[in-house]
């Protein structure tokens, strides 16, 4: 049956960041069915969710609480379009994120997915300062990292950095004021810590201000920038960032569809700096991991620069036909009371801990260039040379050689390019987590010689 399914995929499917020509000649794992942090393919094997099924996973696979959720939901109604309409579960679960979100975000638009969400984003941005008066209109243009991802949509597109992700398509896109982003183990400005007082914020800082009539807003995934390696912002970045655009009058993105809801530790990551963005971005693990539903919270003051009369048309002209989906929502309240009712964030800490402990005896491999790690968010940089930080052939295919290996110790990662990503479910146990890491290692081992130096 397995063998089947495998001709059948590779006959009719295109997979997403897949080269295909590879999977074509691959013996592709066929998933099955999920239970807790676990999944199991269709010759009955266990493997561990070591990346919560693409960062989305939060509670583990078959959770009862949000099975009955949706369930109970499927019983009144799978799906009414949210356009002229509401209904009971959009409404509790905006009360609920507006509850748990940074103070200042009153009002929740949603869509599908983190790139539409971050589209959204993008899109409010621009139309409330053409909607402000006074001159503001000129103020269209957007301030992005280097290294940043937003999604896969034309304006999220646009708003990234990653060129092996988007280059292909620059023709599409509008353009960005792009400075590069803060990468402490390959800084751009060739500085180091601490010795270099934070340079790349007061050079961010700088670019602002110089733009500051230009700008529509700043676009920053707080904290960690996930898709880049699990690059990690130098404390105190993030909230000068924060402090330049309020001093600036420009309005600041949160794009946490990555760190939102207890990934970094905290629920959403842009708190740990005490920051309130203006306009947040969230999806993943909004649901649970069990169905696709994003929202992009606002102000109140950006909400009210899109009331008029009807034939003003400052109208939000944007939408989805599954927008609210009452299926998801349902999911998501039922994933929101988890947090309510469990110490989630406690328990990321000391998994945090334990995975910290664990990578540490990893840190000194020869081919082990750096380790980042914020809450359960990890990354595991592999490199030709410690010394000089040299990076692989991409023809030699490191990271994906090192995550296929990992298999054989039951365990499913999914690397970006030589960053191996491990990012477990928060249901994990210690226990789970210490394993996790050693297959990791074991792995990379097998795939490079286990040669460790001095830390």
């Amino acid at each position: 049956m397995t063998e089947r399914l495998r001709q059948r995929d590779k006959a009719a499917l295109w997979h997403p960041f897949t080269q295909m020509a590879d999977w074509e000649k691959d013996v592709p794992l066929i998933i099955e069915r999920g239970e807790g942090n676990y999944l199991f393919d269709t010759e009955g094997r266990k493997y561990f969710d070591g990346v919560s099924s693409l960062w989305v996973n939060l509670f583990g696979h078959g959770r009862r609480e949000i099975d009955e959720a949706v369930r109970a939901q499927l019983d009144r109604m799978a799906h009414s379009t949210f356009l002229g309409l509401s209904h009971p579960p959009a409404i509790e679960l905006a009360e609920k994120l507006l509850a748990v979100a940074p103070p200042g975000l009153s009002r929740v638009f949603y869509s599908d997915n983190g790139s539409t969400a971050m589209e959204i984003a993008i899109k409010m941005a621009f139309q409330y300062w053409r909607q402000q008066g006074g001159g503001t209109e000129e103020r269209r243009e957007f301030l992005t990292l280097s290294e940043a991802y937003h999604g896969d949509t034309i304006g999220s597109v646009s708003a990234g950095g990653i060129d092996l992700f988007h280059r292909i398509f620059r023709p599409l896109l509008f353009s960005t004021h792009r400075v590069p982003a803060p990468h402490c183990y390959r800084c751009p400005y060739g500085l180091s810590r601490p010795s270099c007082a934070l340079f790349c914020a007061e050079r961010m800082e700088e670019e602002v201000r110089g733009r500051k009539d230009a700008l529509a807003a700043a676009i920053v995934e707080p904290l960690v920038q996930g898709a880049a390696g699990m690059l990690l912002m130098p404390e105190g970045y993030l909230a000068r960032l924060r402090a330049v655009t309020r001093e600036c009058g420009v309005l600041l993105i949160c794009d946490e569809v990555a760190t939102g809801f207890g990934r970094t530790g905290t629920m959403f990551a842009c708190t740990q700096e005490g920051v309130s963005p203006d306009i947040m971005a969230v999806a993943k693990g909004m649901t649970g991991g069990y169905l696709p539903l994003a929202a992009t919270l606002a102000t109140e003051d950006i909400y009210r620069a899109f009331l008029g009369r009807y034939e003003e048309f400052k109208t939000f002209f944007h939408g989805h036909s599954y927008t609210a989906n009452p299926l998801g929502c349902a999911a998501a309240i039922a994933t929101l009371s988890i947090f309510g009712r469990e110490d989630v964030l406690t328990r990321v800490s000391r998994l945090g801990g334990a995975m910290e402990r664990e990578l540490a005896e990893l840190s000194g491999h020869r081919n082990v260039g750096e380790i980042r790690r914020k809450g359960l968010m990890a990354g595991i940089e592999i490199v030709a040379d410690r010394a000089t930080r040299e990076r692989f052939p991409p023809g030699e295919k490191i990271g994906q050689r090192v995550v296929r290996k990992v298999r054989e110790r039951d365990v499913i990662l999914r690397p970006l390019g030589d960053v191996i990503v491990l990012m477990p479910p928060l249901s994990s146990t210690e226990e789970e987590i210490r394993s996790l890491v050693r297959s990791a290692s074991w792995a990379i081992d097998a795939v490079l010689g286990g040669e460790h130096s001095p830390t």
